[in-house]
């Protein structure tokens, strides 16, 4: 990839107000367009604030030299943006409290909505997306399921086909693993990896250092909203580097391509 090509996503010393919080202070980060990269750092470091200030959830202050850029560009407009950036977060399983089949969820990615409204218009090509991102998850079987039927891996999968519905360049992963039991967890590695081998980029965000799939070759740190450090996997995920940044003595292991700690 050469370096003059437009970044997937470039951080400016780009900060970001929560309230009275500061919640990205001064963040500057350059992702490239099918790079599989890690965002790691413990709860309230800001990893979430970064998802939401790049699908425009959240907005930087404005200061001198700052600036985020998607694909060379800094303004977007935010459903053409949607098209490009797959988003998985545990927000949209929060709002599964109405009858909602899998096929409608998906479908609703178009919309930007859970679940298709009566204005709504689906059209053949919608249908044909959604469909087409079901059976790539192995997921065909829950188009007719409710969400209020559906486990919590089964209600992750059909997200993870609502962001793909877009054909996306990049997925953008936020704590994709929380609420998961052990068979979830590893069954939504194996799409993930297959996701990343198959071309299309990863970026995950987590707290939990068994969601870095192998894919994955480069891991950055986060700590109180700054970026503590960015580099290759084998030289990011140590037991000293990870004590420190999670302010416990920790013992990382390796095995089969994934890292745990102790």
């Amino acid at each position: 990839m050469s370096s003059a090509a437009p970044a997937l996503i470039e951080f400016q010393k780009v900060s970001v107000a929560r309230g009275s919080r500061l919640a990205l202070d001064r963040i500057t980060l350059r992702i490239g367009v099918g790079e599989h990269v890690a965002i790691l750092g413990p709860n309230g470091c800001g990893k979430s604030t970064l998802i939401k200030t790049i699908a425009r959830e959240c907005y930087p202050l404005v200061q001198a030299g700052s600036g985020l850029r998607i694909m060379g560009q800094e303004s977007w407009n935010v459903f053409e943006l949607r098209s490009m950036l797959g988003i998985v977060s545990n927000d949209l399983a929060g709002t599964f409290h109405r009858e909602v089949t899998g096929r409608d969820v998906v479908l609703s990615g178009f919309f930007s909505s859970i679940g298709i409204w009566s204005h709504q218009h689906v059209t053949k090509t919608m249908q044909e997306k959604a469909d087409h991102a079901m059976a790539r998850l192995e997921a065909s079987h829950l188009a007719e399921r409710l969400t209020t039927e559906m486990s919590s891996g089964e209600a992750r999968r059909v997200l993870l086909a609502r962001a793909l519905a877009h054909e996306p360049n990049a997925l953008l992963f936020d704590e994709p693993s929380t609420s998961l039991d052990l068979f979830a967890q590893h069954e939504l590695q194996t799409i993930m990896g297959k996701l990343a081998r198959s071309g299309i980029g990863i970026v995950l965000v987590t707290h939990y250092l068994a969601d870095i799939i192998p894919e994955i070759d480069r891991v950055v740190l986060m700590e109180r909203g700054r970026i503590a450090a960015d580099g290759s996997k084998p030289e990011m995920l140590t037991s000293e580097r990870l004590s420190q940044l999670f302010g416990l003595a920790v013992e990382v292991k390796r095995r089969n391509g994934h890292y745990h700690l102790w």
